[in-house]
């Protein structure tokens, strides 16, 4: 995608496109179960966004946590990951999501390795790969 250009779908597009798992993290904000969706290959490559392609995560960045969720300590390319503030669950997080479908990614926490220190904590079902 393009910076500035946002992917329009409706539901029932997003819905066709999107299996079920993945419309509801990606569209409803859901989380996926820990340990249920970290299947990707320990190859070289990028990790992309399933709703729209956008390039999020590269596999040199990947770490694991021990959280259950694939974690990575820094995006791809930042344009494409917007952050807002989230209060759910009675704690305030900071939510990931897509900067060109606006879909939920994860969250991102100070409690990474270096050299960022952050964690972002993304759903699999978020993200498709493309080795290189």
């Amino acid at each position: 995608m393009s910076k500035g250009t946002k992917v329009a779908k409706t539901d029932a597009e997003w819905k066709q496109q999107l299996s079920n798992l993945s419309y509801r993290v990606t569209r409803r904000a859901a989380t996926e179960r820990p340990f249920s969706n970290d299947s990707f290959p320990e190859a070289v490559g990028v990790f992309r966004c399933i709703c729209c392609n956008a390039e999020l995560f590269a596999s040199n960045s990947k770490f694991d946590s021990g959280t259950g969720w694939p974690s990575f300590y820094e995006p791809a390319n930042g344009d494409n990951i917007g952050e807002r503030e989230d209060n759910s669950l009675f704690r305030r997080r900071t939510e990931v999501v897509c900067n060109d479908c606006d879909a939920h990614l994860g969250h991102v926490f100070n409690d990474g390795p270096a050299p960022t220190g952050l964690r972002y904590c993304i759903n699999g079902a978020a993200l498709i790969f493309e080795q290189k």
